[in-house]
């Protein structure tokens, strides 16, 4: 993009305390005012998404701020409306940021007839003219490819291994990280790897859908803190076992990190009388109030590593940059000092 443009933020309603956060860092790490588009996003009486940019943003490098998150729908067509507001206002580049990218679970036919959502919205959004995608832990990395354009995935295992640095400098000889099913361990031994700790699985089996029947421990727990490592909790069922699990195997104490806090029908109460002493979610999704009342439950900022990524973007310079301890540890330093 010519250095002219400046990088011009616009954001739904999924998720506007993140949004003004990201604002905010940018303006910190460029030394130059960067507000939020004035703009905005209201329904009609019978529901339909309604969208009116008040500023001229003919040539900009806009960015969209949006989660997917519950309400999905609603939150996706604002996403896809704002997209064609900004193209039918002749901006230069829309790029679609998408902290949670909520279809991301339909990433396959598990079943004969049924669909593959997450490519449909993908197509949704390419054709509305969405011409680049930035996210945080996809919930199968294959989805980048469902896109016919540019997918930057960011990972929050190296925050994480900052928080773990701080929280735990003391014990990080005693830290066993667990992946709590089979399919995440490529993504709970990249932490372990961060964190230099061993790695063990909590294998389950199901009888049928929703209801576990077993769960075993791979690997040796006995006196360790446990550390569960996830892409997103919905419910919190499978979690809240795998803990109690860990638990009767000899783990010392367990606690949990997740990325994406779901948090949907009882999940905030069974983490909260779980045996989990803490779990540790990222701002992916904007907390509920009884998510941050929970007094087990614990908030880590994410604006600060999707801010930069925006300006590598916009700069074209590298996002997988953002990987690497020498270059993240910077960007967190008022929080982790410590790390």
């Amino acid at each position: 993009m010519p250095q002219s443009t400046e990088p011009k933020l616009i954001a739904g309603n999924s998720n506007l305390p993140l949004a003004t956060g990201i604002a905010k860092r940018m303006t910190m790490h460029r030394g130059i005012h960067t507000g939020l588009v004035d703009a905005r996003v209201e329904r009609f009486n019978d529901g339909e998404i309604f969208v009116e940019v008040y500023e001229n943003v003919r040539g900009e490098d806009m960015f969209i701020i949006q989660s997917t998150s519950n309400p999905a729908n609603d939150n996706l067509m604002e996403l896809l409306i704002m997209a064609d507001a900004l193209r039918r206002s002749s901006a230069a580049r829309v790029t679609a940021i998408l902290p949670y990218f909520g279809y991301a679970r339909q990433d396959r036919r598990t079943k004969a007839r049924t669909p593959i959502s997450a490519k449909l919205v993908a197509n949704m959004m390419v054709g509305t003219g969405i011409e680049r995608v930035l996210t945080m832990d996809l919930h199968a990395a294959q989805i980048q490819g469902f896109f016919d354009i540019p997918v930057d995935n960011l990972y929050a295992s190296p925050v994480f291994a900052l928080d773990i640095k701080t929280h735990f400098k003391d014990q990080m000889s005693d830290l066993m990280v667990v992946s709590p099913d089979v399919g995440g361990v490529a993504r709970a031994r990249e932490l372990a790897k961060r964190i230099n700790s061993p790695l063990a699985i909590v294998d389950k089996r199901r009888e049928k859908p929703g209801e576990i029947a077993e769960m075993t421990v791979i690997g040796n727990v006995e006196d360790k803190i446990c550390l569960i490592v996830d892409d997103m909790c919905d419910t919190a069922g499978t979690l809240c076992k795998a803990a109690e699990v860990l638990l009767q195997n000899g783990a010392r104490e367990v606690h949990s990190y997740i990325t994406h806090g779901v948090m949907s029908g009882p999940a905030v109460e069974r983490v909260t009388n779980s045996v989990m002493k803490s779990l540790v979610l990222t701002d992916t999704i904007q907390p509920s109030e009884a998510v941050l009342a929970a007094k087990n439950i614990r908030i880590v900022p994410t604006a600060p590593v999707f801010a930069q990524a925006i300006l590598n973007i916009w700069n074209g310079t590298s996002v997988s940059s953002l990987f690497e301890d020498a270059t993240l540890t910077p960007i967190y330093e008022s929080l982790y000092s410590a790390a």
